[in-house]
C-alpha cells in the first residue's frame, strides 16, 4: 500500500473499530490493523471485549443464571424442575457462536463503510522531518508490509496483569481466556482478585456448581464502589453456600501439579493459610498493551504506569497521533473506549476542514460502571467516600428493591438505589445501585447527570408502574425526604 491514506487505526477493539467506522463515515480513507484471529486463522475483529471479554462473559453469565434459577429459585414461582443438569460444552458453543456472529458483524460494517482491514500487529516507525506521513509496519506472522497514513489512532487495549510467581497456562492457571473456555465445571475454583473479572467469572462457575474461593489483596471488598454498595454486595454474595471471599490476603506461593493448584497465603490476621483447588483464575487487573508499538524508536511518550500519555483530547506527544481506550488513562471500559474513538475521529475530520479539533472530550464523571453479578452493581459519578474526602456537602436519597412491586414479582428484590446530590443546588453528583437489571437502570442516571439534572428533576418525571425504574424515582424523592412507599 504505497499511497498515503488518511487514517490508520492500530487495534480493532471497541475503541479502534468504532473510531475506524466513524472516520470512514466522515469521508476519511481509513484502514484498521488488528491481530486477532479465530480458530481458522481468519481475522476476528472486536478485540478483547468481543473475543474473550465483555460479550462472551455475559453470554456465560446469562446461561449460568438460567441454570441457577431453575435449580434453586424457580420453585418460588410454583414451578418444579427435577434433576436439572447443565451441558457445559453446549453452553460454551453457544457463547462461541455469539462471538463469531458479532465479529462477522463488524467485518460487515467495515465493508459497508469502506473501511479497509489488515490482519497483523502494527508498529509505528520513526518519522523524519522530511516524511509526509507516518509509516506503519504491519506484521502478520513475519509477513510484513508498510503502509503510510496522515493520522494514526492507537487503540491496542490492555492485557491481563500477570503474577510474577506463576505462569498462566490456561489448563490449571487461567486468565480471562481460559476462564471462558472450560468444558466442565471444576469442583473447587480459586480466584485471585475480587475485581470485575474475578467476580463475574467466579459467579459463572459458582452458579454451575463450583465451590468458589476469592482471594483479594486489598483490605476491603470492591473498594472502587460506594462503600455501602460494597458491603451489601458482599453480604448477598456470601449468603448462599458456594462462595467465600477473603480480603487483605498476601500470596506466598502457588504450586501446580497435574491434579491440583495449591495456594499458600497469609490472611488478614497474619496467619498462614492453604487453599487447594482444581482450577485457579488469576484476575489481578489489566495493564496497557504497548508492546510492539515501537515507542523506544518513534518517541511515543508513556507515563509512569505504562499508559500512552495523552491530553484531554487523546492527543499524544507525536504530531497527528492519537490514542484511545484501555491503552490511555481513565477507566478500562469498552464504552469509554468507543466514545473516545468517536471523539478522535471527529477531531481528525475537524482538522482536515481547518476547524478547531478541541471538541468532544469525554467526561469521565458520566461514564457508567457495571458489574454483571447477581444482583448486578452499577454506578455513575462520585460515591460517598469521594465526596467526604473532597469536603463536598451532599444529600442522600435511598430506596430498597424489596419495596418495589416489580422486583417482588420477579423474586429478585435484593439491593437498593442511592442518589447523591449537592446540598446547595441539588445537582446529582452520583447514583449507585445494586439490584436486578441495574445495568439498564443506570442509563437514566447517566442521562440526568449529563444534562446537569437535579434530584428534583428525576423526582418530577413520571415512571411506569410497576417497573424497576420506580426505585430510582423513589430514591430521588428521598433526597428531600419525600419518598412515598417507605
Amino acid at each position: 500500500m504505497s499511497e498515503i491514506i488518511d487514517v490508520a487505526v492500530i487495534g480493532g477493539g471497541p475503541g479502534g473499530y468504532v473510531a475506524a467506522i466513524r472516520c470512514a463515515q466522515l469521508g476519511l480513507d481509513t484502514v484498521c490493523i488488528d491481530a486477532w484471529k479465530n480458530s481458522k486463522g481468519r481475522a476476528s475483529l472486536g478485540g478483547t471485549c468481543l473475543n474473550v471479554g465483555c460479550i462472551p462473559s455475559k453470554a456465560l453469565l446469562e446461561s449460568s443464571e438460567y441454570f441457577f434459577q431453575v435449580k434453586h429459585k424457580i420453585s418460588a414461582h410454583g414451578i418444579q424442575v427435577k434433576d436439572a443438569t447443565v451441558d457445559v460444552p453446549a453452553m460454551i458453543a453457544r457463547k462461541d457462536k455469539i462471538v463469531t456472529t458479532f465479529t462477522a458483524g463488524i467485518a460487515s460494517l467495515f465493508k459497508k463503510n469502506k473501511v479497509k482491514s489488515l490482519l497483523g500487529t502494527g508498529k509505528l516507525l520513526k518519522r523524519s522531518e522530511t516524511d509526509k506521513a507516518w509509516r506503519i509496519e504491519v506484521n502478520d506472522n513475519n509477513n510484513v508490509q508498510i503502509i503510510q497514513a496522515k493520522y494514526v489512532i492507537v487503540a491496542t487495549g490492555s492485557i491481563p496483569r500477570q503474577l510474577p510467581t506463576v505462569k498462566v497456562d490456561n489448563e490449571r492457571i487461567l486468565d480471562n481466556v481460559g476462564a471462558l473456555s472450560l468444558h466442565e465445571t471444576p469442583k473447587r475454583l480459586g480466584v485471585i482478585g475480587a475485581g470485575v473479572i474475578g467476580l463475574e467469572m467466579g459467579s459463572v462457575w459458582r452458579r454451575l456448581g463450583s465451590e468458589v474461593t476469592i482471594l483479594e489483596a486489598l483490605p476491603d471488598f470492591l473498594m472502587a464502589a460506594d462503600d455501602q454498595v460494597a458491603k451489601e454486595a458482599k453480604k448477598i454474595f456470601t449468603k448462599d453456600p458456594g462462595l467465600v471471599i477473603h480480603t487483605e490476603i498476601e500470596i506466598k506461593s502457588i504450586k501446580v501439579t497435574k491434579k491440583f493448584v495449591t495456594v499458600n497465603y497469609q490472611d488478614a490476621n497474619a496467619n498462614t493459610q492453604k487453599l487447594e483447588v482444581d482450577k485457579l483464575i488469576v484476575s489481578i487487573g489489566r495493564v496497557p498493551n504497548t508492546e510492539g508499538l515501537g515507542s523506544n524508536e518513534n518517541g511515543l511518550d508513556l507515563d509512569e504506569r505504562g499508559f500512552i500519555a495523552v491530553d484531554d483530547f487523546c492527543r499524544t506527544n507525536l504530531t497527528n497521533v492519537f490514542a484511545v481506550g484501555d491503552v490511555v488513562r481513565g477507566p478500562m471500559l469498552a464504552h469509554k473506549a468507543s466514545e473516545e474513538g468517536v471523539a478522535v475521529a471527529e477531531a481528525i475530520a475537524a482538522i482536515e476542514k481547518g476547524h478547531n479539533p478541541e471538541v468532544g472530550a469525554v467526561n469521565f464523571n458520566t461514564i457508567p460502571w457495571v458489574i454483571y453479578t447477581s444482583p448486578e452493581i452499577a454506578w455513575v459519578g462520585k460515591n460517598e467516600q469521594e465526596l467526604k474526602k473532597a469536603g463536598v456537602s451532599y444529600k442522600v436519597g435511598q430506596f430498597p428493591f424489596i419495596a418495589n412491586g416489580r422486583a417482588r414479582a420477579m423474586n429478585s428484590a435484593s439491593g437498593f438505589v442511592k442518589v447523591l446530590s449537592d446540598a446547595g443546588n441539588d445537582r446529582v453528583l452520583g447514583v449507585h445501585m445494586i439490584g436486578p437489571h441495574v445495568s439498564e437502570l443506570i442509563s437514566e442516571a447517566v442521562m440526568a447527570m449529563a444534562f446537569s439534572a437535579c434530584s428534583e428533576d428525576i423526582a418530577c418525571i413520571v415512571h411506569a408502574h410497576p417497573s424497576l425504574s420506580e426505585v430510582l424515582h423513589e430514591a430521588a424523592l428521598g433526597v428531600n425526604n419525600r419518598a412515598l412507599h417507605i
